[in-house]
């Protein structure tokens, strides 16, 4: 499949046999998940939706130990494939189901289910959750 509208999203990497490109509609193909939680960005609790981390890595055919998130301002942060495998985080396109610009941490964000598990407040995961994402490098 190849977009036919802008690319928001590209994957490159480990597994990947050629560049992955995904525009929104892609994505919005995908089966699509959602869960309210708080952040530490936003004063109460959000829904956000989205796919799967995991169901967009293997739609990409991406295989890894790693993930290298890249957001459109450049910052980088890595991410255990496990978290993918093992957690349901969502490479969310919609912020109370509407989409969100870039002032909004847009277009695409990695978010964490952080109510789900209290475990996951901490730095370490906040640090995970890429706004603005644009790429994802497998490693």
């Amino acid at each position: 499949m190849r977009p036919s509208g802008s690319v928001v999203l590209t994957i490159s990497g480990a597994g990947v046999p050629r560049e992955a490109q995904f525009d929104m509609a892609m994505l919005a193909a995908l089966p699509q998940h959602s869960f309210t939680t708080r952040t530490p960005w936003y004063p109460s609790a959000r829904k956000f939706t989205g796919p799967l981390l995991r169901d967009v890595l293997g739609a990409a055919a991406a295989q890894g130990k790693e993930i290298e998130a890249i957001a459109i301002n450049d910052y980088k942060v890595n991410i255990p494939i496990e978290d993918a495998q093992q957690r349901n985080l969502i490479v969310a396109r919609l912020l109370d189901d509407k989409p969100m610009s870039l002032r909004d941490k847009g277009p695409l964000f990695i978010i964490y289910p952080f109510d789900s598990d209290e475990s996951l407040r901490n730095s370490v995961y906040y640090s995970r959750a890429a706004w603005q994402l644009k790429a994802l490098r497998v490693k």
